[in-house]
């Protein structure tokens, strides 16, 4: 047995992760990855990859069918509890008591496991202003808004102070403000220490919060590593365009690259890395175009998750 603080332990290892289910499906063929101590990790993938089989294995909600888990050197199988107390889970579905207080929701959550009373009155208020929650605490949760149910969800996951912290979808069906907020709630849980592993269909999230990524697609993972590694393997770059004036009617063209007008103003640049930059300015002058100012566009991620699984549609739970 490894001890839960053996040195050098991943946060979570999970090694030849199998799962059949009773009617035939194959969900995993053999998933191997490891989340590092203190890691933001994302997980991704298309609409039945395995991603929801795999989370559910590792927070002991699906049984496994062949394979190991292990979550600080704690192995799944043989300690199951151990495991469960080094690791808290946002689910993508609200799943507390709508007609409980957001104060009494955390007290009786952590009552589940085992913390006496007064501790856990005194956690409730610190996780309940860190979530933005304590002038809420004694209303009842339904008339909260969906961003302050879903930030409800992480203060109530946070109670049992876990040392990996999986999160599936956690910021579905809010609106932009709300959602960074919540990017700042969950980079200073990281920061102080939580391991996070993230599954968003939002890939701007992804790239934005997380250090590592791993891309799984039919039961298998396609692809793992630095977030910034795998992007730099593009061999393609974006870049907006903003122009001065309008733009002409035609636009020239560039061999190699795709140029397409977003509004009379802006340009929407895709180029081989290899490429030039000059060439392309040059070019645009040449048409009396001139570039007022360039951003890069955010949409890497996305485009190295078409190319590893061949699926348009954006990663979902």
């Amino acid at each position: 047995m490894i001890s839960p603080t053996a040195s050098g332990a991943p946060a979570l290892r999970v090694h030849d992760l199998r799962k059949t289910y009773d009617n035939g499906v194959q969900a995993l063929k053999g998933v191997s990855l490891e989340v590092a101590p203190g890691d933001f990790f994302a997980l991704l993938g298309p609409n039945g990859a395995g991603k929801s089989t795999l989370i559910g294995i590792v927070s002991s909600l699906v049984n496994l069918s062949q394979g190991e888990v292990q979550v600080f050197g704690t192995d799944l199988v043989s300690e199951r509890s151990a495991t469960m107390r080094l690791l808290g889970l946002v689910p993508q579905e609200i799943n507390f008591n709508l007609f409980e207080k957001p104060f009494d929701i955390l007290v009786n959550y952590a009552g589940f496991y085992g913390l006496p009373r007064a501790e856990a009155e005194v956690r409730a208020e610190q996780e309940l202003r860190r979530a933005h929650l304590w002038d809420k605490a004694q209303m009842m949760s339904r008339t909260l808004s969906g961003g302050m149910k879903r930030r409800l969800m992480i203060a109530r996951a946070m109670m049992t102070r876990p040392r990996l912290l999986i999160l599936d979808e956690p910021t579905a069906g809010v609106d932009i403000e709300i959602r960074r907020d919540m990017w700042k709630t969950l980079q200073e849980i990281n920061a102080a220490g939580t391991t996070i592993i993230l599954t968003t269909h939002y890939l701007e999230e992804a790239e934005q919060l997380c250090r590592n990524l791993a891309i799984i697609n039919h039961g298998r993972i396609v692809e793992q590593g630095p977030m910034r590694g795998l992007l730099a393997k593009l061999d393609v770059e974006g870049f907006m365009l903003d122009v001065e004036g309008e733009l002409p009617a035609a636009l020239p063209a560039i061999d190699g690259a795709r140029l397409v007008a977003v509004d009379a103003h802006t340009l929407d640049l895709d180029m081989p890395r290899a490429m030039d930059l000059n060439r392309v300015f040059d070019t645009l002058g040449t048409a009396g175009i001139r570039v007022r100012s360039m951003r890069t566009k955010s949409n890497r991620l996305e485009e190295l998750f078409v190319r590893l699984t061949g699926n348009l549609e954006t990663p979902a739970a």
